[in-house]
């Protein structure tokens, strides 16, 4: 199930996090997707539901997490390709270009690929949020090298301040790193590869 609009808020206090998901859920009807400590210290929550729903619990948890808010985004309308990477959904990219885009905060990003994939005819292969990687997160966008460069350019229009860490393109992405990143990006996760076509020489046993 897709709900129509997500918000994401991210707290510097893991018990002022704690209290605006408390304010949220019993301020209006919504679906508490995720929250929990990423690093460094922070609280996230993430939540979906109707767009009126959504919205009043958003500025509740807002208010509630106060001086203590590190960045926070309201999707109303999200795209489909945000909602199922949130959700877990990976996809190897398979198209002509790979554009990754990186911030210093979650809800930063969701707000970045969201319209950079609303505004360019690219696909999400992955979102990575925080954990792993210090609280940062980043987007892969799969498309033509001119949709995946507009995209880009979309992304860091949306990311506000200081929250747009770094941008890169691929115009001709390897086969090896295509297959690598389509098994995920995360280092543990990672399996021996090797371009197509070549072979790796058995190793012998040597008695000595």
């Amino acid at each position: 199930m897709r709900h129509p609009a997500l918000a994401l808020i991210e707290s510097n206090s893991v018990a002022t996090g704690i209290l605006a998901v408390d304010t949220m859920v019993k301020r209006a009807p919504i679906a508490l997707l995720k929250a929990g400590t990423v690093q460094p210290g922070r609280y996230l929550v993430l939540i979906g539901g109707s767009v009126a729903s959504v919205e009043e619990a958003f500025r509740a948890g807002v208010d509630a997490a106060g001086d203590f808010l590190a960045d926070s985004v309201l999707l109303p309308e999200v795209h489909g390709d945000v909602y199922d990477a949130v959700k877990g959904d990976r996809a190897t990219p398979e198209r002509e270009a790979l554009g990754v885009f990186e911030t210093r905060c979650v809800a930063s990003l969701l707000g970045a690929a969201d319209a950079a994939v609303k505004g360019a005819d690219v696909r999400i292969a992955e979102i990575r949020m925080a954990d792993g990687l210090g609280g940062r997160a980043f987007v892969l966008f799969d498309g033509a090298v001119a949709d995946v460069e507009a995209a880009l350019e979309i992304a860091a229009e949306r990311t506000a301040g200081d929250q747009n860490l770094a941008a890169t393109i691929l115009p001709r992405l390897d086969g090896c790193l295509r297959r690598a990143l389509g098994a995920g990006t995360h280092f543990a996760s990672c399996e021996p590869l090797q371009p197509e076509g070549a072979e790796i020489p058995e190793e012998k046993n040597v008695s000595r």
